[in-house]
């Protein structure tokens, strides 16, 4: 599939032909190949030079990033994807976009478009979103006599580790249960999604702290006797690109991870797993029910850019509707367009839209702490992280509750 032509094109290039713009873009999964293909189509067609950065993989590094250019006013970059939670952090450095996109933004989501509208300011446009599901294999749920794949964490890591002691007798790298547990921001979802799930609240709920309960404590306490057991002792150094690899290659039963992954693992010209998965809604605690972290990234423009308007223009490519569907059809992202839900080429090859996994209740991460945010997950996944590696989760929950609780005030 092509990238699509750029609307208007002719009048962009008039006005804006020989200008040069740099994108900090995407770098999970197909998300660098895709971005390069639609600047390359860009620049083509409006004569605007676009240079293609991919950010840092870890969202709390890129984040960093950003921060450190903003606080020098620097122009060194035009347009970047920013996460959904950051918005409210980023604001005083960012173009408002409402004069000139604001008439376009109305196909989107309109719950996105007020997260990304600050003080009055359209800050940043939504690009694609984001949220947790299970990913399963199809073939060995049926081998060893499941006919559905998990709906609580107990179950799934009973199937896992009966799965995983079949598989090893032919591959000792076969494990049970892949997921992001690095100390980082993929991590801080991964534990929301688990807490949540099991009536363990949001981290932070009514403007108080929450995280130290009996509930939170139970399903990490789970998680971190299944470290070694179920899943591989590594996958506490694990990312996206670790977690989607193992999955796409064969070695796993399971996988938590964003949608972009399905188009990984349904490609055969790199996954060993193609027409032998499917995707579920995240499994849940006792007396829980299943939830989704919200995830999904934004467009936003550089109040120091030296071509902010040649930049907008490239905002409004990169989330139009042809894009949009583009995006979803060729890297299985979320499209922030609802009428895209209904295209038949995107239910074909989006079939985790369907409405049994898109319409879990989602869980979002603690935004309210606006340019405290980075500080707060890095605290939540510091604190995860050592129950992973083997601190009981009652030794460690107080510790990070005290301290989002710090941040609140």
């Amino acid at each position: 599939m092509k990238a699509p032509a750029v609307p208007n094109a002719k009048a962009i290039k008039a006005k804006y032909g020989g200008q040069s713009i740099t994108f900090i873009g995407d770098s999970v999964g197909g998300g660098h190949v895709r971005d390069v293909a639609l600047a390359t189509r860009f620049s083509k067609d409006t004569g605007i030079t676009v240079k293609v950065n991919p950010h840092p993989a870890a969202s709390d590094a890129s984040y960093s990033q950003l921060a450190r250019s903003f606080a020098t006013h620097s122009s060194s970059f035009d347009v970047a994807m920013i996460d959904v939670v950051w918005p409210g952090a980023f604001a005083p450095f960012l173009a408002d976009l409402k004069p000139k996109l604001g008439s376009t933004a109305k196909m989107h989501s309109a719950g996105i478009i007020k997260n990304d509208t600050v003080g009055g300011h359209l800050v940043a446009m939504p690009w694609f979103g984001d949220f947790g599901m299970l990913y399963y294999r199809t073939d060995l749920l049926k081998k060893y006599g499941y006919n559905a794949p998990p709906t609580t964490w107990s179950d799934l890591f009973q199937m896992a580790k009966k799965i995983q002691d079949g598989e090893q007798s032919s591959n000792q790298n076969f494990s049970g249960f892949v997921f992001q547990g690095n100390a980082y921001e993929g991590l801080t979802c991964n534990a929301l999604e688990w807490i949540a799930s099991s009536g363990g609240g949001n981290f932070i709920d009514n403007g108080k702290a929450t995280i130290n309960n009996s509930k939170a404590a139970a399903v990490l306490d789970l998680f971190r006797k299944n470290i070694g057991v179920t899943t591989p002792r590594s996958v506490t150094s694990y990312t996206e690109g670790e977690t989607h690899t193992a999955f796409i290659t064969g070695n796993a039963a399971f996988m938590r991870n964003w949608p972009y992954a399905y188009s990984l693992a349904a490609d055969p010209k790199q996954s060993k797993v193609v027409g032998k998965f499917s995707v579920a809604p995240l499994p849940h605690g006792p007396g829980g029910h299943s939830v989704a972290t919200v995830g999904g990234w934004q467009l936003a423009v550089n109040k120091y850019s030296k071509h902010q308007d040649a930049a907008i223009e490239f905002v409004r490519y990169m989330t139009s509707k042809p894009v949009e569907k583009f995006d979803t059809i060729t890297n299985s992202n979320v499209p922030t367009i609802p009428a895209l839900a209904n295209d038949p080429q995107v239910k074909k090859a989006a079939p985790y839209l369907k409405p049994a996994t898109a319409n879990v209740p989602r869980a979002t991460r603690p935004s309210q702490l606006g340019a405290k945010y980075n500080e707060g997950s890095k605290d939540i996944y510091q604190g995860i992280s050592e129950i992973l590696n083997g601190k009981s989760a009652s030794s460690v929950l107080p510790g990070i509750q005290s301290k989002l609780q710090a941040l609140i005030k």
